[in-house]
């Protein structure tokens, strides 16, 4: 325990593993109810505090964000922060996002813009928390250390977060009690099997004495009413089932008139169906609960389940004519089974990564591609012009600039370049458009991006990405292999697998060779890098469209722009291998996290990304040659 004052940020975790802040607002709404103790409720609704944030439910007994139209759960923190920081004084630091809408940083780089802002620095380098920006103060911008692009930052003044102060936790915990708030809190384990017990005793505590226990039971031979909940969007991942019920539950008995499968359980309450009346009059527990609880009480469901190892199951809907959303759906099929109802269910799909295993006699070279591997070396110094002469075949001087920023560096074309970096031998006033997109900028910016940039030749426009010249990567050296394997992808049930391999060993980050002059190739010279998860099982059907997939991966794969050394945006690890912006499907027999089949755009979407990185149809004829 630990006797301090400091102020409390609610986060939630998102998809790329990165806590981000609820606003001042949001977060002191969640405390307010967070103090209250379980007689508040114990589910918090956000949009009491956010209209905008209207679909989602905090669960403070898991700590856990539900959100009611598509089911998704994310877990919610309490953090605590220095009074005298950045969120205690209601300072927001936010940057300019593609649309022109502001996002606010995470918390602690708000913090260390904040900290250097206070202390009058000129600038900031945040690569010391694994970003590589640098924050502008005199001109109030975010510069990529790499591409040198700028973007507008802005400092804003809100609401300080909620200050608590006495006896803090080291632990995020939970009162017990409305006294409990002002008492110091009891830090508490939050391993799932602790989690549970407290969930339980909350929701007892919550609903009264006269909630009855679920318990499993014959499901009697009364037609079963289904209810479903509304299929995600494509490639959208599976809403979490709340679809489960409180107690020890057990798979029941093979009976009932029209069970789905022999493993589908069919839950209710101990109590006999009655002949007549509501569910709420059948379980008198239940018709105590309001909306909040029930919703609490279907995600603690869930979790004990998942404690017990019975698996979570989704409810269905026979007909497909039911209109309830997925919390709405649990929620329903849990006083259904209460009542007496059969609920009819249905298990989830499972993970399939991997194929059945393939015989070496099985696996087949694919029919018009040479070879079954590629690989890789350290890049190949060029001899070469200096950055001057690349860019000179690309550019027309403008004598007379238009009345325009430069999306570089953000000062008017009229005006010398405001780039403040390592000057390049370019006099900052003049001019030149792209000859193929047209789109104008200082000769002294494009030189410096250019410079900063992986100088192989090439220029990617930082308005339009058109690329000129032929555009390679930093990728690490490695193995490609490919072949074919006599299974199909769901959804190509006519064609066969073709099997891509990447591995790519752990190593050091380098330069480039000595007759490349300027930056590093790789983030951080001398240091060494890792390469997790290979080797890396890819799919693509062997159909014509998948084989054209196929060959500009291998073009992709020889210019190096498949993998680069970076920060990884799932497990947030600096000095890593992660993908290149072009999609790789590594889920060969389902679905469920977007990376497999069926995706019926998918070819369609990677030849897109593909046609972004410079790579078309035209680049195999120039691999030819």
């Amino acid at each position: 325990m630990l006797l301090a004052s400091a102020v409390v940020v609610w986060e939630w975790l998102n998809e790329h593993g990165r806590w981000r802040p609820y606003s001042p607002a949001v977060s002191h709404h969640i405390e307010a109810v967070a103090r209250g103790g379980p007689r508040a409720g114990g589910s918090v609704v956000l949009g009491q505090a956010d209209s905008r944030l209207a679909p989602y439910i905090i669960d403070l007994q898991s700590m856990h964000q539900f959100r009611q139209d598509t089911g998704t759960i994310r877990p919610v923190r309490r953090s605590y922060y220095d009074p005298s920081s950045a969120p205690g004084k209601g300072v927001v630091w936010e940057w300019e996002n593609d649309s022109g809408s502001w996002t606010p940083y995470d918390m602690d780089v708000g913090i260390t813009i904040q900290r250097a802002y206070e202390k009058q620095h000129p600038w900031v380098d945040l690569s010391a928390i694994g970003f590589c920006y640098v924050i502008d103060f005199a001109t109030m911008g975010q510069i990529n250390r790499q591409t040198q692009r700028k973007r507008r930052v802005r400092r804003r003044l809100d609401m300080v977060y909620p200050l608590v102060s006495g006896t803090l936790p080291k632990s995020q915990s939970w009162p017990a009690s409305p006294g409990a708030a002002a008492a110091p809190l009891t830090p508490t384990c939050t391993c799932p099997q602790c989690l549970l017990v407290m969930s339980v005793k909350a929701t007892v505590s919550a609903t009264g004495p006269g909630t009855a226990t679920l318990q499993p039971r014959k499901a009697p031979p009364a037609p079963p009413t289904a209810l479903k909940a509304p299929a995600p969007a494509p490639g959208a991942k599976a809403p979490d089932s709340v679809a489960a019920a409180r107690g020890s539950l057990k798979p029941p008995a093979a009976q009932g008139a029209r069970r789905q499968a022999a493993s589908a359980p069919a839950l209710s309450s101990a109590a006999s169906p009655p002949s007549t009346g509501s569910s709420k009059a059948a379980h008198p527990g239940l018709g105590t609960l309001n909306r909040s609880h029930l919703q609490r009480l279907a995600i603690a469901q869930s979790r004990v389940l998942i404690a017990s190892g019975v698996p979570t199951v989704p409810v269905k809907n026979l007909t497909g004519s039911s209109p309830v959303n997925p919390a709405l759906a649990g929620i329903t099929g849990i006083l259904m089974s209460a009542a007496g109802l059969p609920v009819c269910l249905t298990r989830p799909p499972k993970l399939v990564l991997h194929p059945p295993p393939v015989s070496k006699s099985e696996i087949q070279s694919i029919p018009g591609i040479s070879h079954t591997c590629r690989k890789t070396t350290k890049k190949q110094a060029k001899k070469g012009k200096t950055p001057e002469e690349v860019l000179k075949k690309y550019l027309q001087k403008v004598r007379h600039p238009p009345d325009e920023d430069c999306t570089i560096c953000m000062e008017r074309l009229s005006a010398p370049s405001g780039y403040k970096g390592p000057q390049p031998a370019v006099k900052p006033d003049l001019v030149g458009k792209l000859v193929k997109c047209g789109h104008i900028f200082h000769l002294h910016c494009l030189v410096a991006m250019y410079n900063n940039g992986n100088k192989d030749g090439s220029l990617q426009c930082p308005t339009c990405k058109t690329i000129y010249g032929v555009k390679t990567g930093t990728q690490p050296p490695g193995k490609m292999e490919y072949h074919l394997i006599p299974h199909a992808l769901p959804g190509h049930s006519d064609c066969k697998t073709i099997r891509i391999i990447y591995n790519i060993p752990p190593g050091v980050q380098v330069r480039p060779g000595p007759m490349h002059s300027g930056g590093p190739e790789h983030p951080n010279p001398g240091k060494s890098f890792t390469a997790r998860g290979f080797p890396r099982h890819c799919y693509l059907p062997d159909s014509e469209k998948g084989r054209k997939v196929l060959k500009l991966l291998l073009v992709a794969w020889d210019r190096r722009l498949i993998f680069a050394i970076g920060t990884s945006s799932t497990t947030g690890e600096s000095d890593t291998v992660i993908w290149n912006e072009i999609h790789h499907k590594t889920e060969f027999g389902s679905n469920l996290t977007g990376h497999g089949y069926p995706d019926i755009n998918y070819l369609d979407n990677v030849l897109a990304e593909l046609a972004a990185q410079g790579i078309t149809e035209e680049s195999l004829t120039q691999e030819k040659d």
